[in-house]
């Protein structure tokens, strides 16, 4: 190890410490990208959450699942949480544009009944484990497919970055991943311990300090599929780190996406009005 990380790894433990010295714990969660089958990644990624036994959201794409990771995640991970990654994982964005499968409706009519269909595919597959949240391929999504996403039964959302609302729109809400443990351009390779860790103190000590919503919980994103050896290496250490601390809580999504208490005590207060 070498000193810029050992360094990186005791920022992350002072800003730990900060936390349980305000008698606060830090909610930290883990959502790993494109599931659509078993195989030997996928293999190493379940093995991972089991020595850890940190909850883990699989973001599944609907067009390409198998059957057999059903299966699968019943034998080994029945604690896994399955979300609804996008329809096809497919670009459909402008020419020039950024990737983007989830474009306004105005260009691609069939989005919304392939949304649906998704959904429905999901639900039947994976039964009480799948929730109902919508995370768009390549964090990306037209803002004018938001409020129409409740009607489909969508309940969540999860892009990247620290969210600027928790309900963006009624019946929908949103949590985000911020440390993603890859680099993706020039090379598809490990992004570092030091950036990595760097990436979690940082929006932990946001957090902290009021700087963005305090209230979301800081999100872990891999992509399983994609890993070197040096990414395996520190997701399995990080996450191994962070459930033996004190300070830190790490949430399922049915924990991250259920409706918060206030909610709750308001809309029952709406229907005994």
């Amino acid at each position: 190890m070498t000193g810029g990380e050992t360094g990186a790894w005791q920022q992350l433990e002072r800003e730990l410490g900060a936390w349980a010295a305000a008698s606060r714990q830090a909610e930290i969660w883990w959502r790993d990208d494109d599931a659509g089958a078993p195989g030997p990644a996928f293999e190493r990624l379940l093995a991972v959450a089991a020595a850890s036994r940190a909850p883990l959201a699989l973001a599944t794409i609907p067009a390409r699942v198998e059957p057999a990771l059903a299966e699968v995640l019943e034998i080994q991970a029945p604690g896994a949480v399955v979300l609804q990654h996008g329809y096809a994982h497919a670009d459909h964005a402008a020419a020039g544009a950024k990737k983007c499968e989830l474009v306004d409706p105005a260009r691609r009519p069939t989005i919304m009944d392939e949304l649906r269909q998704g959904r429905a595919r999901l639900a039947s597959l994976f039964g009480a484990r799948f929730r109902p949240v919508l995370v768009p391929p390549w964090n990306r999504i037209d803002p004018v497919l938001l409020p129409q996403l409740p009607a489909l039964g969508f309940t969540g959302l999860s892009t990247y970055t620290a969210r600027t609302a928790a309900t963006p729109v009624v019946g929908l809400r949103q949590a985000n991943c911020h440390v993603d443990i890859l680099e993706w351009h020039p090379q598809r390779r490990f992004l570092g311990t030091r950036a990595a860790l760097e990436l979690l103190a940082g929006h932990l000590a946001a957090r902290r300090l009021g700087k963005v919503d305090a209230a979301e919980p800081s999100g872990i994103l891999t992509h399983h599929h994609v890993h070197d050896a040096a990414a395996w290496d520190f997701l399995a250490e990080l996450l191994d780190r962070l459930a033996r601390h004190a300070a830190v809580r790490l949430l399922s999504a049915h924990e991250v996406f259920a409706k918060p208490t206030a909610d709750r005590q308001a809309t029952a207060g709406e229907t005994r009005a």
